[in-house]
């Protein structure tokens, strides 16, 4: 079982998954701190508020024994009362647009990078084949 999994581990695209997999960590850390401290203070901004990814509906009643401060999403969502948390869904939806828009990016650049091989000429087809025989044999005898 060691060496089936020793040969598994050696394939190629194993260790490249391996590899892409923790630059896709850190670069999902990287977008995330481009949306949280860049571009949704900006957008928190413009709709009256620094922290947009706080916006939130109370479904709930708040514990009587509730500590923290009611206008605080995370405050809330530790103490277990439901809430709708739009905000962070708004947050979440930007990062996964941001980093949809780098792959596409990415994934274009690699496709205009790489060659494009021209497509073989489609064949003629049988009777189009007899076709230019029967001229060329034709074409070869004498005229008169």
């Amino acid at each position: 079982m060691f060496k089936e999994f020793k040969a598994f581990i050696n394939r190629g695209n194993v260790i490249d998954l391996a590899v892409a997999v923790i630059i896709g960590a850190a670069f999902g850390k990287i977008v995330s701190s481009l949306t949280d401290d860049v571009i949704m203070p900006v957008i928190g901004k413009i709709f009256g508020g620094l922290d947009f990814s706080g916006y939130f509906v109370r479904l709930g009643d708040i514990p009587a024994d509730f500590k923290g401060s009611a206008t605080s999403y995370a405050d809330l969502k530790a103490a277990g009362v439901p809430l709708l948390g739009y905000g962070q869904f708004i947050t979440e939806a930007v990062n996964f647009l941001i980093i949809a828009f780098i792959i596409f990016l990415i994934v274009r650049g690699v496709n205009r990078a790489i060659p494009k091989e021209e497509p073989a000429p489609a064949a003629d087809p049988a009777d189009v084949v007899v076709l230019k025989e029967i001229l060329d044999e034709l074409k070869k005898r004498p005229v008169g």
